[in-house]
């Protein structure tokens, strides 16, 4: 029969490994838990729905193909833990991607630290190595960071990373393209440019045709009211042709190229009458879910932005 002194020490044993091993589970792995969304787990609160409902789609369709997952997740802090160690036990908690495959990869985020990590499963590991991480953390993720353009910079750095599994898999997935940030080029922004220049092809073009078209009449080769028709159908076309490759307000975009083709027609007498120019002379044209299991090998890169 035990004495009271053994029982004694046989609790206070018990209560000390207990306590241990709570203080071991504190430092090391006081990691964030899943979301219900799982594929995006912004605990920092700084992504913005789209951009969460994007990620999320994306990976249901990898997933769906693959089994592969990449995981997003931010924090506020990382509790006085390395990013390595706090990366490699959330990977491992999450159980990110195919259990059997092992084909996750984790981007992680730590707001306070200023952080950011690519962690990579070993399925994955011999297209994503520690070089091709730290390569795109380099030019997709960091420069946009380091300006706190959150959404832009997780984004884009899961594009790059998508761009790799889909080519590792021969897959066809439609996500958008990812952008170097260091090239000056912004998602934000790219689509609007690509617009805008397209927009002013076809203002340059109006404006062409508007000066031949004056250039016949004042030169007695074409009918006014022929070139009216001509004109009609013409600005008509170009309006078509300017919402096709992306402008977005068709009366706008009609009033635009119907005064690009009056200020080429118009410039053609306004030089004969005030120039005195030849009919050779040129315009100079104005215009105004839930984890497979899968564990990370410890492969991965790190940044600080």
């Amino acid at each position: 029969m035990l004495t009271s002194n053994r029982v004694k020490l046989i609790i206070r044993t018990v209560v000390l490994s207990l306590l241990f091993i709570g203080i071991l589970n504190t430092c090391i792995c006081a990691v964030v838990r899943p979301t219900s969304n799982f594929y995006v787990n912004d605990y920092a609160n700084i992504l913005s729905s789209n951009t969460k409902n994007y990620i999320i789609s994306m990976n249901k369709t990898l997933y769906s193909k693959t089994g592969a997952q990449i995981v997003v997740v931010t924090v506020p802090n990382l509790e006085n833990n390395s990013l390595e160690e706090y990366a490699t036990e959330l990977f491992r908690n999450f159980g990110i991607g195919d259990k059997n495959k092992n084909n996750g990869v984790l981007l992680l985020l730590a707001l306070e630290e200023r952080q950011f990590r690519i962690e990579v499963g070993y399925g994955l590991e011999g297209v994503l190595t520690d070089g091709k991480t730290g390569r795109i953390q380099d030019e997709y993720i960091i420069p946009y960071l380091k300006q706190n353009q959150w959404d832009e910079g997780i984004k884009n750095g899961f594009n790059a990373v998508l761009e790799v599994v889909k080519q590792e898999y021969n897959i066809e997935i439609e996500n958008e393209k990812a952008y170097s940030g260091n090239s000056g080029s912004n998602p934000k922004t790219v689509g609007q440019l690509s617009e805008n220049n397209n927009v002013m092809r076809i203002v340059f073009v109006s404006i062409f045709v508007g000066l031949i078209m004056g250039l016949l009449v004042r030169i007695n080769r074409l009918n006014i009211i022929i070139v009216v028709l001509i004109s009609i159908a013409y600005l008509a076309i170009i309006t078509i042709v300017g919402i096709w490759l992306g402008a977005k307000n068709i009366v706008n975009n009609f009033a635009m190229h119907l005064m690009s083709f009056l200020i080429g027609f118009s410039s053609v007498f306004r030089r004969f009458h005030f120039g005195g120019g030849s009919y050779g002379g040129r315009s100079s044209g104005g215009g105004g879910f839930s984890g497979g299991g899968g564990s990370s090998g410890g492969g991965g890169s790190s940044r600080s932005f």
